[in-house]
C-alpha cells in the first residue's frame, strides 16, 4: 500500500521534540498550510534495523528544510523509550543527535490504515 501524497490523520500525541524535549500534544497541523511533512513509520526503538534509516534521515534533515519539508517519524512505542534511543550512542544501536521529532503512537491511533 503506499501512502505517499495522502494526508495524514490530524492527531496530538506524544513526541520527542529537538531530540531532547517531551511535548504531550505534538499535533502536524502546526505545519498545515506552510510546510510539507515528510511522516514515516518505523517499527520499534532499539531495533537493529531502524536506527540507519532514522540516521540517514537526521544526515539528509538540512536538504529538507532547504526544500520546505519537515521530517517527523512515528512508532508505537512510548515519548520516554524515544528519549532513552536519542540518548544512547550510535556506536550502542542509539540514534544519537537525532533532532526531527518522533511520536509516540502507544495506542496504535496513526497507523498507515488509518491515514485517509
Amino acid at each position: 500500500m503506499t501512502l505517499t501524497g495522502k494526508h495524514a490523520p490530524i492527531f496530538k500525541a506524544p513526541a520527542v521534540t529537538n531530540g531532547q524535549h517531551i511535548v504531550h500534544d505534538f499535533s502536524l497541523a502546526q505545519f498545515m498550510g506552510h510546510k510539507e511533512v515528510l511522516f514515516f513509520f518505523y517499527p520499534k526503538d532499539f531495533t537493529f534495523v531502524c536506527p540507519t534509516e532514522l540516521i540517514a534521515f537526521q544526515e539528509k534533515l538540512d536538504e529538507f528544510e532547504q526544500r520546505g519539508v519537515i521530517v517527523v517519524g512515528c512508532s508505537t512505542d512510548t515519548e520516554e523509550t524515544h528519549l532513552a534511543w536519542i540518548n544512547t550512542p550510535r556506536n550502542q544501536g542509539g540514534i544519537q543527535g537525532i533532532t526531527y521529532p518522533l511520536v509516540a503512537d502507544v495506542r496504535k491511533l496513526l497507523l498507515p490504515t488509518t491515514v485517509y
